[in-house]
């Protein structure tokens, strides 16, 4: 029996309204003139050509000329954007093999050791989306039974080596990170103005939150642009000192933004992984000193100090072999931090901390502070301890709120809507005591079923903190939503569980800052 013939005249592009989210996907009518729908038997991926420009994308086939006509192809919203090219354009279509790099992944899944040539391969194909999503969750699986320091270095430097790598003409370029997990843990946009304000320079990179009901680009899109480019934010930078972007439109270290969105799903998060993910971000971003917070709570990333001490050496390790000067600080970690969670509420509390308003969350400002200290004495000049009465410094006068606004305005306006959600209720006590202990986790999964990040008004104003009296049937935190549907499962999921720990017992102590 003869191969089918793939040499077929080529097919115009149809743009079709589908958000298909990270997947690229094309659509054939079942009566395609150029392609027959058995050619495709086997393959589950098509490889579209239109002179030197190639695009991987999955296949789907359809009986409904309406959708896609016998001459046509369909690309979904991504698909079209990253092929780039106009409606009509002819472009060929043939079944696509799996890429090569695919032989070092089954190689990875039987356990054996991957060179630097095949990571850099697998992460080149990541970043170009020419893996599946099974494809991706193969490696990160495989990957996550062992990776080796070697692995570690290798995986680092692919990531960051695709994708815009920025360098700053500066010695000290410095950075700061959470890894993630807290409610309402928004410093970064109160540490950025603060140091940028002492003149260092802090070109700061931001994610949007994948799991979490905010994330600094989502909080920080309320208040002004987000979405820069990379001459964009250069000027901001150049001007101001400091910026506060979305690092996935400037483009570093693409691969990770892949990974991430199969890594959480399945609840993969191998400190390996997250030392590649953070480290190669900052390596693309051309940051010199990298300040790393770790929350260390029962109910955060990092449960305890053993745990903290093991991530601490690994990213101190790759700092050292990439050229990073890495600090970490262990942070309290049993409950969020200032009173809003979600981008609305959220920046409600940086800005009232940045203009020292008196009912500025107290504990918000005192950790912003504290991390601030330790970036501003990556100055040589400044004396050692000094960097936290530098900081307040700055903070009390008013300077970090005029850098705040000089970058607001410099980043430019922002097209969210600032208003809060129109359905709210209140949560309540069930029973009279002391708040013993609030899960982070619980809280966060809340203010994400209400709507957060996506609706910027949704999410959780905190009323009670651990410590605090609570009297049976007195509101603990408020719930805001902007859809009926998701108020209404926001409220019934808190009125089953709260998140809520009270008790007759006040909580013991714990260090809060190393």
């Amino acid at each position: 029996m003869n191969a089918p013939d793939l040499t077929r005249p080529p097919l115009k592009i149809r743009r079709i309204s589908l958000d298909t989210g990270r997947e690229n996907v094309a659509v054939i009518s079942r009566r395609s003139r150029a392609l027959h729908a058995e050619v495709f038997r086997g393959f589950s991926r098509v490889e579209l050509r239109t002179g030197a420009k190639v695009l991987l994308a999955t296949l789907m086939i359809t009986d409904d000329d309406a959708v896609i006509g016998p001459d046509e192809l369909g690309l979904s919203e991504p698909a079209f954007r990253r092929f780039n090219e106009p409606v009509g354009q002819a472009v060929s279509v043939a079944p696509a093999p799996p890429p090569a790099s695919m032989d070092a992944v089954r190689n990875k899944i039987q356990g054996r050791k991957l060179t630097e040539a095949e990571i850099a391969a697998i992460i080149d194909d990541i970043a170009h989306f020419r893996y599946s999503d099974m494809e991706i969750a193969a490696f990160l699986i495989s990957a996550a039974r062992f990776t080796s320091t070697d692995e570690l270095l290798s995986l680092v430097k692919a990531m960051a080596s695709v994708g815009t790598k920025l360098r700053w003409d500066r010695p000290i370029v410095a950075d700061k990170h959470c890894i993630g997990g807290i409610p309402g843990n928004r410093t970064t946009m109160i540490v950025v103005p603060i140091v940028a304000a002492y003149g260092l320079l802090v070109p700061k990179t931001s994610s949007r939150a994948i799991t979490s009901p905010a994330g600094t680009a989502d909080t920080m899109e309320v208040l002004a642009r987000v979405d820069l480019d990379v001459e964009q934010m250069k000027r901001v930078v150049n001007t101001c000192g400091g910026c506060l972007v979305w690092g996935g439109h400037v483009n570093l270290s693409p691969a990770d933004d892949v990974l991430i969105s199969v890594e959480r799903p399945l609840s993969l998060d191998t400190p390996e992984q997250m030392v590649a993910s953070i480290m190669s971000k900052k390596l693309a971003a051309g940051s010199t000193h990298l300040l790393i917070d770790f929350p260390v709570g029962p109910s955060a990333k990092v449960a305890n100090a053993n745990e903290a001490m093991r991530l601490r050496k690994l990213f101190e390790f790759v700092g050292d072999q990439f050229g990073i000067a890495v600090e970490v600080v262990t942070t309290d970690g049993r409950q969020p931090i200032g009173r809003g969670i979600g981008p609305v509420l959220e920046a409600r509390d940086v800005m009232a901390v940045l203009g020292n308003e008196p009912d500025a969350p107290a504990d918000l400002r005192e950790k912003s502070l504290r991390l601030a200290a330790h970036l501003l004495e990556y100055d040589p000049q400044l004396r050692g301890g000094a960097g936290y009465a530098r900081a307040k410094e700055l903070l009390d006068s008013g300077a970090a709120l005029k850098k705040m606004q000089q970058i607001i305005d410099a980043q430019g306006p922002s097209t969210c809507s600032a208003e809060l959600g129109a359905h709210a209720a209140d949560v309540l006590a069930a029973n009279d005591g002391i708040v013993s202990a609030i899960d982070c986790l619980r809280i966060n999964r809340l203010a994400r079923t209400a709507g957060a990040p996506l609706a910027k008004g949704a999410g959780i104003d905190l009323f009670k903190k651990i410590g605090d009296r609570a009297e049976k049937g007195e509101a603990i935190y408020r719930i805001y939503a902007s859809e009926r549907s998701e108020f209404d499962l926001a409220v019934a999921a808190a009125q089953a569980e709260s998140g809520f720990t009270i008790n007759h017992h006040a909580p013991s102590a714990v260090e809060l800052v190393s």
